[in-house]
């Protein structure tokens, strides 16, 4: 026992003189992880961090391009391979310049051979165990753990891939969300391939189908990370964490966006994070609901990722039972719930309808519901805090 606890402490020693890593998760190419990535070293080097590009990529992108312009552009190493020149990354460089921030795109890249390592992010490694943060990019496709997923799904056989302990042992994941017909049409509009590639584009990766499975993997990876860590932390006798937060979702909820910012808002106050948890009923099926209501659903989830929660999407009859469960498992303290409508008067009497709200109020022991004025026209409208604490 005391040989593993020195074992132990000796690797916080040697995390603790590491640089820390910080991945943008994304579902597709043209989501937008590289430009939120050089937004972030914009915004450091503003704050008068020392930032620097080891490697960006731009395919072309004139809005890359754009937002490329001010940073430090550290050169790029050209080696010839069977008679092409190539450019990579130059580590060596890197370490040499020492920044406090370095931003490595294309974390999957795949050195060409005779390269001090074989892969990009064998690199990121390196250049982490000197001290330096790195920031990076990922497509969900390129896990390891998701090769046979993504065949199975797509009919697509991804060549570059890194470990899933790569991601597991990043300080800081950030899911960069996009709706897929958003996706799309950036596509048709030309931003994210040349005109020449669109159709092919289309009717291949850029599927509907394609792009929902991806990003529905993304979201889950994103929720896995998260329950790693969680039970990475807290021991089984924790009670729960008054200040973990969860908004519960509805695909038609009269104003989602209003939820959302003032769960928002709390989770800020409390410097929490926070989660964003959706139940689907069998009535809610998208097999039975219209397109604008799948529409309306995506952009909520959508929003709710923009707005920093992890979203969470479940299959269930008994909503209430749903959302407590994961309340229980995830230790949350405080439900955020919009105010539902009202229930006429012979429905409680003979049916005993009660709302979700007043179900959640009655059954969740020691957790508070927070009911907020969804329908209100005032954006400052106060939410009303329920507290059913035992």
């Amino acid at each position: 026992m005391t040989d593993d606890r020195a074992k132990s402490f000796l690797q916080m020693i040697h995390r603790s003189q590491r640089g820390r890593l910080k991945i943008y998760l994304g579902y597709g190419p043209g989501v937008g992880k590289t430009y939120s990535m050089l937004q972030e070293a914009h915004r450091l080097q503003k704050d008068g961090i020392d930032v620097a590009v080891a490697i960006v990529e731009t395919h072309g992108r004139a809005d890359t391009a754009s937002i490329l312009e001010g940073l430090d552009l550290i050169p790029r190493r050209v080696s010839e391979y069977r008679g092409i020149q190539l450019d990579e990354m130059d580590i060596e460089a890197v370490l040499l310049r020492k920044p406090q921030v370095v931003l490595v795109d294309e974390l999957a890249h795949s050195n060409i051979p005779g390269s001090r390592n074989a892969k990009r992010y064998q690199d990121v490694q390196e250049i982490l165990a000197a001290g330096i943060h790195v920031i990076t990019s990922l497509n969900i496709q390129h896990l390891e753990s998701l090769y046979n997923t993504v065949e199975l799904l797509l009919g697509i056989k991804v060549r570059e891939r890194i470990p899933d302990s790569v991601l597991a042992d990043a300080d800081e994941v950030v899911n960069v969300d996009l709706s897929t017909e958003d996706l799309q049409n950036r596509l048709i509009n030309g931003k994210i391939y040349p005109a020449n590639r669109i159709e092919t584009s289309l009717k291949n990766f850029f599927q509907s189908g394609n792009l929902e499975h991806l990003r529905e993997l993304t979201m889950r990876e994103i929720a896995s990370q998260i329950d790693f860590k969680r039970r990475d932390v807290w021991d089984e006798g924790d009670k729960l964490a008054p200040d973990q937060i969860m908004v519960c979702l509805a695909s038609k909820g009269p104003n989602s966006a209003r939820l959302l910012r003032a769960a928002s808002r709390l989770a800020g106050r409390l410097n929490r994070n926070w989660y964003a948890v959706y139940v689907q009923t069998p009535s809610e099926d998208p097999t039975l609901i219209d397109a604008s209501t799948q529409r309306l659903l995506a952009d909520t989830l959508t929003l709710a990722n923009q707005l920093g929660a992890t979203v969470f999407t479940f299959k269930g009859r008994d909503v209430v039972q749903t959302i407590l469960g994961f309340a229980k498992e995830y230790r949350v303290g405080q439900i955020v719930i919009g105010r539902p409508n009202p229930i006429p008067e012979w429905k409680r009497r003979i049916l005993g309808r009660r709302t979700v709200a007043e179900r959640l109020m009655t059954n969740a022991e020691g957790v508070s519901i927070i009911v907020v004025d969804a329908f209100a026209s005032d954006e400052r409208s106060q939410s009303k805090d329920l507290d059913h604490s035992q």
